[in-house]
């Protein structure tokens, strides 16, 4: 383990700030934990702005996810803000969790909701119970 993470761990918060380097237009990743924490974030994300946007994408995506049963419209999948400077996209991960992106307005937003996809479908199973609690009781130190 380094600083205090297992493997899995490092390479998940590696991952996340991965994405935010390599897809264009991408400035920020959060991880949010079904119950609104911050499981992780990008690099140069100040951890203050982390867990605003974590409060936000978890209280946005209760909002859809309850709007969508109410309606019978099955699971929301993702979630797209579009603000006069940037976008902020929200995806269920699982178990409730989710991944919030913010981006520039030069952005492109089907790359950025297909890298999104692809990286909830090749990495989500890797959120397991342990590895949320793990992340959580870095975070809280």
């Amino acid at each position: 383990m380094t600083n205090g993470l297992s493997e899995n761990a490092e390479n998940f918060t590696w991952l996340i700030s991965n994405f935010v380097k390599d897809v264009p237009g991408v400035e920020h990743a959060v991880v949010v934990s079904s119950d609104g924490l911050l499981l992780t974030s990008s690099r140069d994300f100040p951890e203050e702005h982390a867990e605003q946007l974590s409060a936000i994408a978890s209280g946005l995506q209760s909002l859809a996810e309850g709007g969508a049963r109410l309606f019978g419209k099955g699971e929301c999948e993702q979630l797209i803000v579009r603000m006069r400077r940037g976008h902020l996209f929200v995806m269920s991960i699982s178990d409730g969790s989710c991944l919030a992106v913010l981006t520039s307005a030069d952005a492109e937003m089907k790359i950025v909701a297909y890298q999104m996809t692809l990286l909830v479908e090749n990495a989500g199973h890797v959120l397991t119970p342990q590895l949320r609690s793990e992340l959580r009781e870095v975070i809280a130190r």
